[in-house]
């Protein structure tokens, strides 16, 4: 399950608006209770605050998100230094394509 940044991300997008432009207007807090994370304050401009189900619609897409996301993260640890990566092209760029691919290979995206 993805967590309630994401899912408010995804909501926001779909109504076209962004996290970025609107991260002032909103604020999430998690009160240790054991409920999880919430909206603690909504002010985004000509949008309604979600309500959870509304939320909860766009689990899927911001599960994938995470996802790749940590899939990108693997990739760029495995893929090394943008410099030693050149210095590899110039040396012998088959061997840095193979490489590469195999990296994408063993973290596949969704």
């Amino acid at each position: 399950m993805a967590i309630l940044y994401t899912k408010v991300k995804k909501y926001l997008e779909a109504n076209s608006k962004t996290w970025d432009a609107e991260k002032e207007n909103i604020r999430l807090e998690n009160n240790l209770d054991g409920k999880g994370d919430i909206i603690a304050f909504w002010n985004v401009d000509g949008l309604a605050k979600p309500s959870d189900e509304q939320l909860e619609t766009y689990n899927s897409a911001a599960t994938t998100e995470e996802n790749n996301n940590t899939i990108r993260a693997t990739r760029k640890a495995a893929y090394g230094n943008i410099g030693d990566q050149l210095d590899e092209i110039f040396k012998d760029i088959d061997a840095w394509k193979a490489r590469i691919q195999s990296i994408k290979n063993a973290n596949p995206k969704e």
